[in-house]
């Protein structure tokens, strides 16, 4: 397949991934705070439950992408779980949440886990991967997905104040055009890959956590990447408590999101190119720095004009922060392992964190208030971004970081 088809599909595959996601969670917490009647504490517990089953299904989704190469079985599996999420969020997390809140957080957290939140993270690593082979950048591939996400939460505010359910059916629409891409599209696989791709042993993920620079990646990301997703479980019931009415806030909400969505793509695509030129290890800690200021500037602004500026600002710090990921790991750990280093490394250690601190900051939340919590979780950042600084590696000139296998190796120099 040439390269501009498989790049073109998915990228649409992109778009249509998370179109879906953010159908039924740009408003999630809302949805819960509004029609679910939620307090701060259990909408902080559903996040911190639903990181768990994430962390418990990444590692799983690494090994098994690994070990199955760019076999298209995930993908199959993660876009008919997502086919599904309308009836789940009307008819089943709902009423459950309602009836009796553990199960339904228990369940809630299972599902969303293995299709959206975990899921997610596997189809970024595998198109990564086609990436590297058809040889076009995964930024600008998922650009696309940022395009996605901007294009239904440009709706989702005003459908959500009409019937969130729209949204949920909406999620579940665009899940057919996943499936119909998948099918269409047609990976090519020679007999180095297929053995390079099933050399990979359960020992080979062992081993990794005996590297020194592999637990100081972990740490940044525990201690960056998980407060900044915790940052924004919560932020649009802050952002709509700044509006007369929380209509009028959650529709402005679903503007701003939009477009800041739309400046992620745009910087989706010029991120490769940024990282390029300053390293992989500047961009981590670049993004690091960006993070910082969103947090503590959140803390420090209180009207609607200032706070939505902050927001803005995300779309520069995910595209940098994402992009250096992918680029630090290929640089410096066996791209054999791709798929684990990414699912594990970055994507588990996040929900490590998110686990068992979204309940902690949720409570922060109702007894002090979001303002004074975002600057506490912005000195957190600002203390691992100078952690990172001094313990991510720089890349080594002249080298490649794709540590092959040596059976490989071996297989192509014949």
């Amino acid at each position: 397949m040439k390269k501009s088809s498989i790049y073109w599909k998915l990228s649409l595959y992109f778009f249509f991934f998370f179109f879906s996601y953010a159908a039924c969670y740009s408003f999630f917490a809302i949805w819960l705070g509004e029609k679910i009647h939620l307090t701060g504490t259990q909408t902080g517990l559903i996040f911190s439950i639903n990181a768990a089953f994430t962390m418990a299904f990444q590692p799983l989704y690494g090994y098994i992408s690994d070990r199955i190469g760019l076999k298209k079985y995930l993908l199959y599996f993660i876009s008919f779980l997502v086919l599904f999420s309308g009836p789940f969020y009307i008819y089943v997390y709902g009423p459950l949440l309602t009836m009796n809140f553990l199960v339904g957080a228990l369940v809630g957290g299972f599902y969303l886990g293995l299709s959206f939140l975990a899921g997610c993270a596997a189809i970024e690593s595998y198109i990564e991967k086609v990436g590297r082979k058809y040889s076009f950048e995964f930024g600008r591939a998922r650009m696309w997905g940022s395009i996605g996400s901007a294009s239904a939460a440009f709706f989702a505010g005003q459908v959500f104040n009409i019937n969130p359910n729209i949204n949920f059916w909406m999620a579940s629409i665009s899940a057919i055009v996943l499936v119909l891409i998948i099918m269409f599209t047609r990976v090519e696989l020679s007999g180095v890959e297929i053995e390079r791709a099933e050399s990979v042993k359960f020992k080979d993920i062992v081993q990794l956590f005996a590297l020194k620079d592999f637990w100081f990646f972990m740490l940044y990301m525990l201690g960056a990447t998980c407060i900044y997703t915790i940052y924004d479980q919560q932020f649009p019931i802050y952002y709509s408590s700044l509006f007369p009415t929380k209509a009028l806030g959650n529709q402005i909400f679903g503007y701003l999101n939009s477009f800041q969505v739309f400046l992620e793509a745009a910087m989706m695509f010029f991120a490769p190119f940024i990282v390029n030129k300053i390293g992989a290890k500047k961009g981590l800690v670049l993004a690091g720095i960006i993070m910082t200021f969103r947090m503590i500037g959140s803390g420090l602004v209180h009207d609607p004009y200032s706070i939505s500026f902050i927001k803005l600002i995300h779309s520069f710090e995910y595209a940098t922060m994402l992009v250096s990921i992918f680029k630090y790991l290929a640089d410096h750990f066996d791209t054999r392992l791709s798929s684990v280093l990414y699912l594990v490394g970055f994507q588990f250690a996040t929900q490590i964190g998110t686990t068992f601190l979204s309940p902690v900051i949720g409570n922060m939340y109702d007894h002090y208030g979001f303002r004074p919590t975002y600057l506490f979780m912005g000195c957190i950042v600002l203390a691992f971004t100078i952690f990172a600084a001094f313990t991510l590696k720089n890349k080594r000139k002249g080298a490649s970081g794709n540590v092959a296998h040596p059976k490989i190796m071996q297989r192509d120099a014949v």
